[in-house]
């Protein structure tokens, strides 16, 4: 071969080689929006402002806020379809909404992706109310829109303002898509509905109007607003729930933490993992996330098959599949619309490692020091990680299993909501068929110690007995969750 030809040659290969690099580097950014979305100007614009009111019974005593009000068409939803968002205001009012996507962006925690405009309000029918405590709004659609192919997937906020005394709701819903991510965070939003107390004492837990009815009688709707949240514990007012569900207080800190540093994140609904087995497996790791107590019986078995066939599955949650329910159609034919309890769980820890309970406090102490989970935090056994078990908590029976390790367990301190029989919390790790794991914080509180994003607020200090600084967070946390994300990205699983 002639020198010109072995130059050519040569010229041709370093070509394909540079071409090659560019498609691999732009396939590596394509397969990680996280990082480039959060790179985007962000902003706190997406806090709403709601003023502490008290009512007399039959209301809850934060007051239901008639003057702007609303709730969407979809729990989830891809880009191409279409989101109706249901709007009352009383009195009549114009009003608007701003559409955040919910992250990092440099600290801001949201980046508005789009406005409304000026849109004409008034106010819509209070529905009828069935014996069961069923009532699902038929109201008139304010404004529908068309989401995007470039929404990136995740947790985003409607933000309503009546433009004629500047009151604020939200609405919330979940961009979800189809593509392959290292960790799929599941919200909550059956857990969210089932303490909705809209529009007073109208919760999976409330008969008749009557708070803390537990006779399983009751069935809600998703065709109605989120109220403020009331269930005092741990909090007292909180005027960012006003239409968002729960995903600010519990979820918010785990998705602020993890799109800061970048993790490949998708996003679904308790409603996708019922209703999409197969997009299940498109992960490394399946995250419950905060309070995540209600489970249809097919999002435990698509959970538990999933684990079968090598999906890491971590509990950063407590009260976990605590209640099984039903899911059926709305009386117009919709499907998913309407939830109900079915019975107590009693089989969770064969999934979680340990089981589900109620209300419980305590000190994170560490039992296996040894473990990789709690390399590069200094722990040593019976070290404590102080008030890292609340509000809500796993614990005795465990998962029978010879794989499984107890990392931390500990006694409950004393509460007076503490029940009898809840005496010992236990997180846990075990080993699943194919070698990949499954983790479990035991507390509804592990994201709240990895970061304090805006609008974050601090447990009420009057129902716990003591007080509690999230801001403060914990490095050892935060290092625990790093170790576990790593092993994760380690996997072979994808």
């Amino acid at each position: 071969m002639n020198k010109s030809i072995l130059l050519s040659c040569l010229n041709i290969l370093l070509c394909f080689i540079s071409c090659d690099t560019k498609t691999l580097s732009k396939t590596s950014v394509a397969s990680n929006p996280i990082i480039e979305e959060n790179k985007k100007q962000g902003t706190r614009n997406w806090m709403i402002t709601v003023e502490k009111k008290t009512c007399p019974p039959p209301e809850h005593r934060f007051c239901r806020r008639k003057a702007i009000e609303a709730y969407v068409s979809h729990t989830s939803i891809e880009a191409g379809e279409t989101l109706d968002v249901f709007v009352s205001t009383d009195p009549a009012s114009d009003y608007t909404i701003d559409f955040y996507r919910m992250g990092y962006y440099n600290g801001n925690g949201g980046r508005l992706v789009h406005t409304s405009g000026s849109l004409k309000g008034s106010p819509q029918v209070m529905p009828p109310i069935a014996k069961s405590n069923l009532l699902e709004c038929n109201w008139q659609k304010g404004y529908g829109i068309t989401i995007p192919e470039d929404w990136v997937s995740g947790v985003y906020l409607g933000k309503l303002t009546a433009l004629k005394d500047s009151s604020q709701s939200y609405v919330i819903f979940i961009v979800k898509d189809k593509r392959k991510a290292d960790f799929l965070f599941q919200c909550s939003d059956l857990t969210w509905q089932s303490y909705n107390r809209w529009p007073f004492w109208h919760s999976m837990y409330d008969e008749g109007a009557k708070p803390w009815v537990n006779t399983y009688g009751a069935a809600i709707s998703f065709d109605r607003p989120y109220a403020l949240y009331v269930n005092e514990l741990p909090l007292s007012f909180n005027g960012l729930s006003n239409g968002s569900g729960e995903f600010l207080l519990w979820e918010f800190p785990l998705a602020f933490w993890m799109e800061k540093r970048g993790y490949n994140v998708s996003y679904i609904s308790n409603l996708d993992t019922d209703n999409d087995y197969e997009s299940l497996l498109r992960a490394k790791a399946f995250l419950s996330v905060g309070h995540d107590e209600y489970w249809t019986k097919r999002m435990f078995d698509n959970v538990s098959k999933a684990r079968d066939e090598g999906l890491n599955i971590l509990f950063l949650s407590g009260n976990s599949l605590h209640k099984e329910i039903y899911l059926k159609p709305s009386s117009d034919s919709r499907n998913d619309r309407i939830l109900g309890r079915i019975a107590d769980y009693n089989n969770e820890q064969d999934l979680i490692g340990s089981a589900s309970h109620g209300v419980g406090y305590a000190d994170f102490v560490c039992k296996a020091p040894k473990h990789w989970i709690f390399e590069g935090t200094g722990m040593k056994a019976g070290d404590k990680i102080p008030h890292l078990i609340g509000w809500e908590f796993h614990g005795l029976p465990l998962k029978k299993d010879s794989s499984l390790i107890v990392l931390a367990e500990g006694p409950l301190k004393e509460n007076k909501y503490k029940l009898p029989e809840d005496l010992t919390y236990a997180s846990t790790i075990y080993t699943a068929p194919k070698g990949n794991f499954v983790f479990n914080a035991a507390t509804c509180w592990w994201n709240m110690f990895l970061s304090y994003p805006p609008g974050s607020q601090n447990p009420n200090q009057e129902s716990i007995g003591y007080k509690i600084d999230f801001k403060k967070g914990d490095k050892r946390v935060e290092k625990i969750t790093e170790n576990i994300f790593k092993k994760v990205l380690e996997s072979n699983k994808r």
